[in-house]
């Protein structure tokens, strides 16, 4: 069974930047995808990056340029570097592991920009 625990969310000033982490445990495979969605007050769950085992990534436009993600996967380990934030970018921040057809979540961690 998979497990995701999330690590290093918090409270930081437009500008600030954060590093996400989601360790994960049990069985990875190699065709698997490890991603972070958030998802803010009021507002319906969205993609913000993923990456795939081999390290081709996605992003949401509204964090291109000022997010990336990585993965290890010896460690099993994905991250999200968080530059630049923005007031919008406060939300709970999950993590996501998508393989042979099932989806598993971890319980999130919240990020807040505010002066």
């Amino acid at each position: 069974q998979v497990q995701l625990v999330e690590s290093g969310g918090g409270l930081v000033q437009p500008g600030g930047s954060l590093r996400l982490s989601c360790a994960a445990s049990g069985s990875i495979f190699s065709i698997s995808t490890m991603g972070w969605y958030r998802q803010a007050p009021g507002k319906q769950r969205a993609l913000v990056a993923t990456a795939t085992y081999y390290g081709s990534t996605n992003y949401a436009d509204s964090v291109k340029g000022r997010f990336t993600i990585s993965r290890d996967n010896v460690k099993k380990t994905v991250y999200l570097q968080m530059n630049s934030l923005k007031l919008e970018d406060t939300a709970v921040y999950s993590c996501a592991l998508f393989q042979e057809g099932n989806d598993y979540w971890g319980q999130g961690t919240q990020v807040t920009v505010s002066s």
